[in-house]
This record gives structure tokens, C-alpha cells and sequence, in this order.
């Protein structure tokens, strides 16, 4: 294996590795796969037009389970987004 060399900065690492393949320096035998469940995922800031009424609905269920209505707008996605996926 290749020594890895020192690095000033995260700019300079991140330049290294652009440039390097990780095969030289790391022994990929011997990782382990890390779980890291306090990670949160990115996310945007979008804007959406819905029908006031379908808002009044949303509104509606999620104080009904007592979460914000962008909550509900998430789960409803997700759950369509996976129903979606697994037809494929």
C-alpha cells in the first residue's frame, strides 16, 4: 500500500483524491460499512401551488395527527414514491 500523504486542507485532500484512484491507498478488504442514523438527509426549499382545498384537506389531517402539514405532504410523497419504485 501506498503511504497516504498529509494533507494542509480539505481543499488539498479533495484535490488529491480528484486526481488519485483510493485502490493504491486503501486496503478495501478490511473496511467496514458504517451506519450513521443520526444523518439527516439534504434538503430544498421548494415552493408548491396545490388547490386550496387539497390544502384545507392536508391542513385537516395533519391536525388530526398532530404533526405540521408539510409533515404529511412528506410522508404522502414518500409513500407514493415508493409505491412507484417497487412497480418497476
Amino acid at each position: 500500500m501506498k503511504k497516504l500523504p498529509r494533507f494542509k486542507s480539505e481543499t488539498d485532500e479533495r484535490k488529491f483524491w480528484e486526481s488519485h484512484d483510493s485502490v493504491g491507498y486503501l486496503d478495501w478488504a478490511k473496511a467496514k460499512q458504517v451506519v450513521l442514523p443520526n444523518l439527516r438527509p439534504s434538503v430544498k426549499t421548494i415552493s408548491l401551488r396545490l388547490p386550496e382545498s387539497m390544502l384545507e384537506e392536508l391542513k385537516r389531517i395533519a391536525n388530526k395527527r398532530d404533526v405540521p402539514y408539510q409533515s404529511v405532504i412528506n410522508v404522502f410523497l414518500a409513500e407514493e414514491i415508493k409505491r412507484e419504485s417497487a412497480r418497476r
